[in-house]
């Protein structure tokens, strides 16, 4: 049997994994010298709250290999095969982690995968994998599957100041600042992996709009979807977007979810993501 294993960014609603057998490693939150583990100790209500409290941006850092080599262990000694999915390697190190865990416990059979995403762009990953495990394929075939979603897998967001993303160093400095200075809106799209600021919009309502456009160009109004608004503490305009595309757009699965803390870290307040892909 394999059992499959992600991080806490995959930023999956409690709603599609309820009752199914799938471990989440959490990722730590640290204020100042205080670490939390992200929804295991703290929840994203106190996490806000300790930022207004406090006036400081929070770090994380990837689970430790530790977390990982437990679960193979366990895995191992009940006869299953392990399959890790993670967050983008180019963002984080628990990919790495991941791997290390596997190089620690050479009894275990582990394949680690790489999303090359993040939110629930990874978390779209986990739930095929989940399906296809329970339908009998392999690893091999799972990964097959994987690497045909994880292609088509498009991620835009804007978030409401880019001083996050500035200070922990997700995008360029030069870009950030003269975005901020002129009180532009920022379009950012993660490709392979890795976050990139393609547009600066001069409103937060055309950047909304922007978002939307982005997407009809990426999957088209016509196809169905699976697709998921990710909102960083703006429950309203979250509601709003995810009306909007519903209505635009051929949607299987739509959701929304609040952005997880350990990626709301670099994104902040206000931020809005649309994730999607064509079925």
């Amino acid at each position: 049997m394999i059992k499959l294993v992600t991080d806490s960014s995959c930023n999956l609603p409690a709603s599609l994994i309820q009752g199914e057998d799938l471990s989440i490693v959490p990722l730590a939150i640290q204020f100042g010298n205080d670490t939390y583990l992200e929804d295991v100790t703290i929840d994203r209500d106190t996490f806000y709250r300790k930022i207004e409290e406090l006036g400081i941006i929070p770090t994380t850092s990837q689970p430790s290999p530790a977390h990982f080599v437990e679960i193979y262990k366990k895995n191992a000694a009940e006869g299953h095969e392990t399959l890790v999915i993670t967050v983008t390697s180019k963002h984080s190190g628990t990919y790495n982690s991941a791997l290390l865990a596997k190089s620690l416990t050479p009894q275990a059979k582990v394949e680690v995968w790489d999303s090359l995403s993040c939110s629930m762009g990874t978390g779209f990953q986990v739930l095929e994998a989940l399906k296809a495990s329970k339908q009998g394929k392999s690893i091999a075939e799972i990964k097959e599957r994987l690497a045909e979603i994880r292609e088509r897998i498009h991620i835009t967001l804007t978030p409401a100041t880019l001083k996050y993303l500035r200070m922990s160093g997700r995008v360029g400095i030069l870009q950030t600042t003269l975005a901020t200075a002129l009180q532009l809106k920022p379009i950012i799209e993660i490709r392979e992996g890795t976050l990139e600021l393609t547009k600066k919009i001069r409103s937060r309502t055309r950047a909304v709009q922007q978002l939307i456009t982005i997407l009809g160009e990426q999957v088209g109004r016509e196809n169905p979807i699976n697709l998921a608004v990710v909102h960083g503490h703006a429950l309203e305009e979250g509601k709003e977007l995810l009306k909007r595309v519903k209505q635009e757009f051929n949607c299987r699965t739509a959701v929304l979810e609040e952005m997880v803390s350990s990626l709301a870290v670099h994104g902040g307040p206000g931020l809005l993501a649309l994730i999607a892909y064509r079925v």
